[in-house]
């Protein structure tokens, strides 16, 4: 029985399971929304309201945990500077992300959910997902109608 045993497992070692944490936050916090399974997602909930609840306090101490937890500077400064002072996230006391159920995957058919922070859509995160190079390849429906009315 597991009384008493927090968290998933999803089937792997402690330190597989840190990476892959690790590697998933990563990903939310560059890219704001992520596509994952649902049950990495659930977890991946949990480690995420931690990284924003130590980017409200803000001092140099929860800085340095968040470093631990994330292993970029980089990412922590957005975490930090960005994500903890939105006004969707800061006056919150917690439930920062959002998971929205997709359906399953072609594959395997795993359960496929999308998770993102409170008050990030896939419009208003296009030039985080997408370099530069690859949305100018895309045609935008202004310059449709523009070259119609041409």
């Amino acid at each position: 029985m597991r009384h008493k045993k927090k968290g998933r497992s999803l089937n792997r070692k402690a330190s597989h399971r840190k990476a892959l944490m690790m590697n998933l936050a990563k990903s939310l916090v560059q890219y704001e929304i992520i596509q994952t399974t649902d049950a990495k997602a659930k977890e991946l909930r949990r480690y995420a309201d931690k990284l924003i609840t130590l980017g409200k306090r803000g001092d140099l101490h929860a800085r340095r945990q968040a470093i631990a937890k994330l292993g970029d500077p980089d990412l922590v400064a957005k975490v930090f500077d960005d994500l903890a002072e939105r006004d969707e996230i800061a006056s919150r006391n917690g439930g920062y992300t959002r998971i929205i159920k997709l359906g399953n995957r072609q594959g395997d058919a795993a359960p496929v959910s999308r998770i993102s922070w409170v008050g990030s859509t896939l419009e208003n995160t296009e030039e985080l997902r997408y370099p530069k190079h690859i949305l100018e390849q895309f045609v935008t429906e202004e310059e449709v109608l523009e070259e119609e009315e041409e």
